[in-house]
């Protein structure tokens, strides 16, 4: 027998034995979240939680009163990185942090030049939901100025408000199907840390494919 007949033999000796049925499975009649890391009750806790993992993955995460501390924040962020230009979308927390910023401003909702968006020194962005148990931001085409917008500027500051955050991943996923279901974005991304690799010398190197950094304002 050669090694070819050997192998399809072992595969149609595999096909005579039936899968069970999905009910005949434990392990399926437990939810996502039996084998996700654990999330606490209370906004307090998924908030301290939100904190930690994004503090651990290198993400600014600031909560904010009102307005003027989100003016403040980002001319303070203005100044300190001599922004230029920024990128943003049409949202009411995106115009508010864009006309703190005093800058020239591209809006990628109508349409851009990718070279002009490239030249950006930041992008501005809203956002679907943070989700506590991973330090994720949600974004979609929708809900942050298209694709390439929190993609192509070094800095992607999001702009968001408390009652966006969710617990874990099963609530994004039921929050995704609420707000778009059957109509999904063509763009869908959670977005963990600011972009990174360790692939030369497990040297750990952010910006190697999008922002180098992240933050995130929640108002």
């Amino acid at each position: 027998m050669t090694e070819r007949e050997n192998i399809l033999a072992r595969v149609r000796e595999a096909l005579q034995s039936p899968a069970p049925a999905r009910h005949e499975n434990p392990a399926h009649t437990e939810t996502p979240r039996h084998w996700l890391p654990k999330v606490g009750e209370s906004f307090a806790e998924r908030l301290a939680l939100f904190q930690a993992n994004a503090a651990e993955l290198k993400a600014d995460f600031q909560l904010l009163a009102d307005h003027t501390e989100l003016n403040s924040c980002i001319r303070a962020l203005q100044k300190t990185e001599g922004w230029k230009r920024i990128a943003s979308h049409r949202g009411e927390l995106a115009e508010i942090a864009c006309q703190a910023a005093g800058l020239p401003v591209l809006h990628t909702d109508p349409g851009y030049p990718v070279n002009e968006l490239e030249a950006c020194d930041a992008a501005i962005t809203e956002c679907d939901a943070l989700i506590a148990q991973t330090g994720s931001v949600l974004v979609t085409s929708r809900s942050a100025g298209g694709r390439a917008l929190s993609v192509l500027p070094p800095h992607h500051v999001v702009v968001t408000r408390r009652d966006r955050l969710l617990p874990d991943l099963p609530a994004a996923f039921e929050l995704l199907k609420q707000k778009y279901a059957p109509d999904y974005p063509g763009f869908i991304s959670l977005i963990t840390g600011p972009s990174r690799t360790g692939d030369i010398e497990r040297i750990l190197v952010l910006g190697a494919h999008g922002p180098k950094k992240l933050t995130i304002l929640c108002l």
